[in-house]
């Protein structure tokens, strides 16, 4: 795998720590917090399909924790709530097809 060119950046202030400059992307700064799309709460609700379909895609399918920002703990108690809302008849199974 062939990686990309990086210089140190010669006008950066620290001692022995200097930015990485990229000649592709300009300077990099430090990763941001990413915001959960839980919120605050720690209950996921089966019965709140609204907010349940945001984790599934067109096809009635589980978005993965890739996609969704989930950790893995939030990512199975969404998925076993998707599960359950499916058994009650809250959520399709599949994509309803539209013809």
């Amino acid at each position: 795998m062939r990686r990309r060119r990086q210089e140190l950046d010669p006008e950066a202030n620290g001692e022995g720590m200097s930015a990485i400059v990229s000649p592709f992307r300009g300077r990099q700064s430090a990763f941001r917090k990413r915001k959960s799309p839980l919120g605050d709460s720690k209950v996921v609700d089966y019965l709140d399909a609204k907010f349940l379909s945001q984790f599934i895609n067109d096809q009635g399918k589980i978005l993965p924790r890739r996609v969704t920002g989930l950790t893995a703990y939030q990512q199975r108690q969404v998925a076993r709530a998707i599960k359950y809302a499916r058994h009650l008849a809250l959520l399709p199974f599949v994509a309803q097809d539209l013809k």
